[in-house]
C-alpha cells in the first residue's frame, strides 16, 4: 500500500474511533471536525459519529435545547 493510502486509512479509523472522554466539548469538536474534512466525511456520517462518540448527556443537552430540530450538518 502507498504511504498516502495508509495515511488515508489511518485518518479515516481515527475519525471513527474519535471518542470525547474527559476533552472539553469544544475542544474535541475542533479535533473532530478537522479529521471531518481530512477523511471528507460526509454530514450524515459525521452526525452519527458525533451521537456515537461524545458524551450522552451533551447529546440530551443539545437535542431537548433544540426542540426536535436536530442539526443536519456538522456545521450546525
Amino acid at each position: 500500500m502507498s504511504s498516502n493510502k495508509n495515511k488515508a486509512v489511518d485518518t479515516e479509523w481515527k475519525i471513527e474511533m474519535f471518542k470525547q472522554e474527559k476533552k472539553h466539548i469544544a475542544n474535541f469538536m475542533i479535533e473532530f471536525k478537522i479529521l471531518a474534512m481530512k477523511t471528507e466525511t460526509n454530514n450524515l456520517h459525521a452526525i452519527f459519529l458525533i451521537k456515537k462518540n461524545i458524551q450522552t448527556d451533551i447529546i440530551k443537552t443539545i437535542l431537548e435545547y433544540l426542540s426536535g430540530a436536530a442539526p443536519e450538518t456538522l456545521r450546525e
